[in-house]
């Protein structure tokens, strides 16, 4: 009975801390965007994020240009007979 009223701190110790410590990689990336070069936030990231911002408008535009070209399709339906 004693080795169940340990298992919620066993269990909460598990989750709670990690075996080794990672490096925080957070300054040098502010360092990295915030830095006056001129350059847009969606291609300070590296080719990454490049690849990352061309595909996703690739994707929205050839999206929009098939949504609209169903819209026209159906607003003029074919005659019958």
């Amino acid at each position: 009975m004693n080795h169940l009223m340990k298992l919620p701190r066993l269990a909460s110790r598990a989750f709670s801390s990690s075996a080794r410590q990672l490096r925080n990689k957070v300054p040098e990336s502010q360092k990295i965007f915030q830095e006056d070069n001129g350059l847009p936030v969606h291609i300070k990231g590296g080719t990454g994020d490049v690849l990352l911002y061309r595909a996703t408008m690739t994707l929205t535009i050839a999206g929009t240009c098939y949504s609209l070209y169903w819209l026209f399709i159906a607003s003029f339906p074919q005659k019958k007979g």
